[in-house]
């Protein structure tokens, strides 16, 4: 993978960097937190007042300006195209039925608060039962299909709030 990072200012501006232009920069640490930097012949005085390893995010500030910054390199943008984005809560919002069958019970109901793999309903398909838990924490919004009812594959049964 080639080695730059994109990096996102106060959620608004985006920039490429490489490193090369990492190399072009001259950083002192001045104590634990504090760094002086040097860059085109500009000086800066810069603080880093939040960090967040695990999401790289930081809060710095820039000659008495703060900025948020969100930092990416390859790896962590090949990750977040995939879905897999580190420490993020599960987006889903629907449960489509995996397969054509037939709802055999729904154990929900709507508002009904679930924490993450309650039973939702129990889908019979080709002979077998199938149980469909809840992917997530979260409160049903509305309930498509009913005991007895045939479902066809990436049929909506399920929506979350």
């Amino acid at each position: 993978m080639s080695s730059h990072l994109k990096v996102k200012v106060n959620d608004t501006f985006d920039f490429d960097i490489s490193s090369e232009d990492i190399s072009n920069i001259d950083i002192a640490d001045v104590s634990d937190s504090n760094y002086h930097v040097l860059h085109n012949n500009k000086s800066f005085h810069t603080k880093v007042i939040k960090s967040d390893f695990y999401t790289k995010k930081y809060q710095i500030s820039v000659n008495n300006s703060v900025y948020t910054i969100a930092i990416s390199n390859d790896l962590d943008i090949l990750i977040n195209d995939m879905g897999f984005t580190v420490g993020s809560k599960k987006a889903i919002t629907s449960i489509f039925a995996p397969m054509p069958g037939l709802i055999l019970e729904i154990s929900v109901k709507v508002g009904q608060e679930l924490k993450e793999n309650d039973p939702l309903l129990i889908l019979e398909a080709m002979k077998m039962e199938n149980s469909i838990t809840s992917p997530i924490d979260g409160v049903i919004k509305a309930i498509h299909s009913k005991k007895g009812d045939a479902v066809e594959k990436n049929q909506l049964i399920i929506e979350f709030e």
